[in-house]
């Protein structure tokens, strides 16, 4: 029993890389080519501006998001000061990663479909499902409004004329790890998440838009 429930785990490990290497890469590439249309060239010098998952990827993000389904990428440099518009520009440039998740997982989404039409089964399908869940995952956790997740700059923006909540707001992002990490370590300890609670209806509504099913 044991060995089979190692050998079920290491299965969908293995199916699920290509799904989440994908995902970190082409969100951290996205926030760092929107920048660089909006003036900002930072992460093309640094050499982050390319589809090479080891640039992007974070030994820490990643292993969370293999475990617990909650993860996160090297943050893509980005200087707000190169934009025209900085604050508008900041928060374009932080909802391109999570767009970019949601058009994987809804290319994905049409491939699983015609999958299915074709009724073509196994390892094939179990990929490409992990890329509409994972990317979907990705998409809906970095929206969330705690610094310095995409969801935050966002909030940045609509509180950018008003300095004494903005200021307040800002002074989170040291703390905004911190908070994110005891919420899923806490999720994990009692099985009341508060995070899935908030992802799980929304990752099953796109699944069942993109797919025609819930994934979950």
């Amino acid at each position: 029993m044991g060995s089979f429930a190692l050998d079920n785990v290491v299965q969908q490990v293995l199916l699920s890389t290509p799904a989440i290497l994908f995902g970190l890469t082409i969100h951290e590439f996205s926030h760092g080519w929107v920048a660089a249309r909006l003036g900002d060239p930072t992460a093309k010098m640094m050499g982050r501006l390319t589809l090479n998952p080891l640039k992007h990827l974070d030994p820490i993000g990643t292993i969370a998001l293999f475990l617990f389904r909650f993860g996160w990428a090297k943050p893509v440099p980005i200087n707000p000061t190169n934009f025209r518009h900085p604050t508008r520009d900041m928060a374009i440039s932080s909802m391109a990663g999570p767009g970019a998740n949601l058009a994987t997982a809804a290319v994905a989404g049409i491939i699983m479909r015609v999958l299915l039409a074709l009724g073509v089964s196994g390892f094939l399908l179990i990929v490409v499902q992990y890329f509409v869940l994972f990317n979907l995952i990705l998409c809906f956790f970095n929206l969330i409004p705690i610094p310095p997740l995409d969801g935050s700059r966002l909030v940045y923006y609509f509180l950018s004329d008003k300095p004494d909540l903005a200021a307040g707001y800002a002074r989170l992002e040291r703390y905004g790890f911190m908070i994110l990490l005891a919420i899923i370590l806490i999720g994990n300890l009692t099985g009341f998440s508060i995070l899935w609670m908030y992802m799980n209806p929304l990752i099953r509504l796109f699944s069942f838009i993109f797919v025609g099913r819930p994934i979950l």
